[in-house]
């Protein structure tokens, strides 16, 4: 084999982005040494990283939170590197030709189609939620216009519904809550005096399905600590909003509610529309080895890293538990390739091996407060508060972009 071999990431996310710096820290130099060049080309549809983990304070007022914290240039995150190393490109992922090892990329500009020929592929372009403001659609600029069109309206609000009983609902509510309402005194279940009505929908029967249910409850009592009530087995169908702003929900049991304020914080979508359908499975996720993280069905060094994939079950502790074993596999797969300078060679000995973290692990802030719990022992309030709640971590963003959470070489 010779000339220069093209590694193609597709998705700027946490996940995306810990592979693609972990190959130029770590696979990278070990390929050169054996006589290979290689190219990494980082691709996604938005110029800037976002940190939605921080959405839920976010949207409520730019004082506490504000967006221009939560979004980082993907290309500021590689200058350390030599630039004939790698590309970033500000552009979607239309197609995927398995047979002919290629993906097509429609430019940012709207106009430019480029095919992009692969050697190894990693996927990783992640989910969307219902809301631009808590997770990407298309560009950064888009979220961020939808979170200050949020902060304008939360500004005089006096009625919210949030609708969702995942972490990003409960939390998104807390915060609503904590900001329009305070929060109730140490005897008391829920503000004196309110300011403005904020509900918390869900169609399922319970909050917060990763934690126990005593926990669960927990979560409500903290929500009700702050002014937010919580409605069970209810759905929204619909929701319309007017030219004044305010949002009719139309919601399972027939009735209509309508608010100053409507966050939709429920069900996500994979971004895999540009994967071939044999590929997927009947929810749109991609299909893969869940112990090696490659996409066996699509050929030879095509792998899976984050949400996308039918392995995934969220949340950074198996996302950082899977960047390792994945970045691993890889190193494996390509340096045997170099040594037999064929691209059919296998790498000897075993494959690493990822094993999901199933416990009950998850923290969610409730406005000063949280509930929470690591690998099934309760996480208490106060730390859940000094971890998460009190900047939703936003410290973690550039060391998520410039590759320093992958410093570390664990392959």
């Amino acid at each position: 084999m010779s000339g220069t071999y093209n590694f193609v990431v597709l998705g700027g996310s946490g996940a995306g982005l810990g592979i693609a710096h972990s190959f130029l820290k770590h696979i990278e130099p070990e390929l050169k040494k054996l006589g290979k060049t290689y190219h990494v080309y980082i691709v996604d549809s938005s110029s800037h990283f976002f940190w939605n983990t921080g959405s839920p304070r976010s949207v409520v007022s730019a004082a506490l939170l504000p967006a221009d914290k939560l979004f980082m240039p993907i290309a500021d995150g590689f200058k350390s590197y030599d630039s004939s190393l790698y590309t970033v490109i500000h552009g979607t992922a239309e197609s995927w030709d398995v047979r002919a090892r290629t993906v097509t990329i429609k430019l940012a500009d709207g106009e430019n189609i480029q095919a992009l020929p692969y050697y190894a592929l990693v996927l990783a372009t992640g989910l969307r939620t219902p809301s631009p403001a808590t997770s990407l659609h298309g560009n950064y600029t888009n979220t961020k216009t939808a979170i200050e069109d949020l902060n304008r309206k939360f500004a005089s609000a006096k009625s919210v519904i949030v609708c969702g009983g995942g972490p990003t609902g409960v939390e998104t509510a807390g915060e609503a809550g904590h900001f329009l309402n305070g929060s109730a005194g140490w005897f008391s279940s829920f503000p004196s005096n309110p300011k403005a009505k904020v509900t918390l929908i869900t169609k399922a029967d319970r909050l917060l399905p990763v934690l126990s249910k005593p926990r669960a409850l927990t979560g409500e009592m903290l929500l009700n600590k702050v002014g937010v009530d919580v409605v069970y087995n209810v759905g929204v169908i619909s929701s319309t909003t007017d030219a004044d702003g305010k949002t009719t929900v139309n919601l399972s049991n027939g009735e209509q509610w309508t608010a100053d304020v409507y966050i939709p914080a429920w069900g996500t979508t994979p971004n895999s529309e540009y994967v071939p359908v044999d590929l997927k499975n009947d929810q749109g996720y991609i299909k893969t080895n869940g112990t090696t993280l490659r996409a066996d069905a699509a050929g030879p060094r095509v792998y899976v890293a984050g949400d996308i994939g039918d392995y995934s079950r969220g949340g950074f502790h198996n996302l950082y538990g899977a960047i390792p074993v994945l970045a691993t596999n890889i190193k494996r797969d390509l340096l045997a390739a170099a040594a037999f300078d064929t691209p059919d060679a296998k790498p000897e000995g075993p494959d690493r091996l990822f094993t999901s973290n199933n416990s009950e692990t998850q923290a969610v802030p409730i406005g000063p407060r949280g509930v929470g719990a690591l690998n099934g022992w309760p996480f208490p309030s106060f730390l859940i508060w000094l971890l998460k709640g009190r900047d939703y971590m936003v410290g973690n963003i550039p060391a998520t972009v410039n590759g320093k959470m992958v410093m570390k070489d664990n392959t």
